[in-house]
Formats: structure tokens, sequence, C-alpha cells
């Protein structure tokens, strides 16, 4: 499983022209789902991206979590995030989770972070949507359980 952050001072999510979900101050959380992936692993991830000290305290320094700061975040399925760049120029997505085990880990990972109080929105799963974000920092970082 992989979950790209990115902390946001806001993004949002448009699908067929139409705005679908946003939040503000917060992550916008990127979700790839893998073969072989299950709840341990939406469960470890969530912890992390809920509680990774990514904010800034009083002295501009990375040391409050969202779960600190009553953040939000925008969780959006990617299943481009598994795709397997290392032979020639086409990307393989062999390690990609088949839909129907990604969706309800995807679902998952929304009813986790929940449990941290953390106020979310989401993507739809398997839609073309546009997801607008304006980064904070930047700061991103890429959190995986099988690195």
């Amino acid at each position: 499983m992989k979950v790209l952050i990115q902390r946001v001072k806001k993004a949002g999510v448009t699908i067929n022209n139409e705005p679908y979900s946003n939040i503000d101050k917060g992550i916008l959380a990127l979700v790839g789902i893998e073969k072989g992936d299950g709840i341990e692993q939406v469960q470890k991830l969530a912890k992390k991206a809920a509680n990774l000290r990514i904010f800034s305290d009083e002295d501009d320094k990375m040391n409050r979590s969202l779960v600190d700061i009553q953040g939000e975040m925008l969780i959006v399925s990617q299943f481009t995030l598994c795709g397997d760049c290392k032979k020639g120029t086409r990307p393989s997505f062999d390690k990609s989770a088949p839909p129907e085990i990604a969706n309800k880990l995807y679902e998952d990972f929304i009813k986790e972070i929940q449990t941290y109080g953390i106020k979310t929105a989401n993507g739809k799963f398997g839609a073309m949507m546009e997801v607008s974000l304006i980064n904070d920092g930047p700061v991103t970082f890429m959190l995986e359980t099988n690195a």
C-alpha cells in the first residue's frame, strides 16, 4: 500500500466539471492499493498519516500532526501509485489490487482516518477526477507498507 500525502492549505475534487468535495487546511492523501494489502496495511498507514508531525508549531518546526491541528484530509484513490516504471516506457500495473478489493480497502482507509477524529472528504473510486490543491510548503511524503 502506498499513500502520498501533501500538506495543503486547501484541496478539492471535481468530477464532470462539478465540484465533488473539498477541504481546507490539512492533507491531500493519494491512496494506492496493491495486491496482498489488507486491513493491517490500512491501519498502519492511517495511523502514520494522522500522526505524522508535518505541521509547524509556534517555533516554525514541523512538530504537529493533523490530529494536533484538527486539520482535514481529502482522500483520493489513485491506482497509478502502484505503477512500476522500471522496465520500458510504459508503466506496468501488475502490482495493483483488483478494483473490488482496492475499493473496499480504500473505504476502510477513510473509516480508519475518521477514527482519529479527522474530518474527511474523498474522491470517487474509479472516476476520472480533477484534483486541485494549494500545496503548503511544498511538503510531500510517500508512506509505504512494503518499503
